[in-house]
């Protein structure tokens, strides 16, 4: 998930259930939004462009080893205006996460995967919140955008 600016959309709760881990890709807008989360599964969290590079529960991005692939997560704003093709570019990851642009994308560039999960949080530019399932069996990953209700 990405860009919660501070809203923990009731939906999230049933839209999380069961998963292993959340990757949070920044603007996360507080130590209460990880909290919550931190109920339904545990939490790995960077900084975006509106959260305090200084906060030490966020870092300034993640490679993590997840089932044998190697996941990159950055809120992306590090590159300006991030595309799949920037990030790939950048990040030598089996699958590269960001948010900041709230526009969900799930690009492959053969076995390699980039996903956007879009904006969580409150409803900005025009773009229906969402966020991002990721699955990784077998060496492989895949990724589905599930989309969140809400008017705010």
């Amino acid at each position: 998930m990405s860009d919660t600016h501070a809203l923990v959309r009731p939906e999230l709760f049933g839209a999380l259930a069961g998963v292993e881990l959340i990757l949070h890709a920044g603007d996360v807008g507080g130590q209460s939004v990880l909290d919550e989360l931190r109920a339904i599964a545990p939490v790995h969290a960077v900084y975006g462009n509106v959260d305090p590079a200084g906060d030490p529960h966020l870092a300034a991005r993640l490679d993590l080893d997840l089932g044998g692939l190697m996941v990159h997560v950055s809120h992306g704003h590090e590159l300006g205006a991030p595309t799949p093709e920037k990030l790939l570019a950048r990040y030598d990851a089996d699958v590269i996460i960001f948010g900041h642009t709230h526009q969900a994308v799930i690009h492959r560039a053969g076995p390699r995967l980039v996903v956007n999960p879009g904006a969580a949080g409150p409803r900005r530019f025009n773009v229906h919140p969402s966020i991002a399932r990721l699955t990784i069996a077998n060496h492989h990953a895949e990724a589905e955008i599930i989309p969140l209700g809400g008017q705010v």
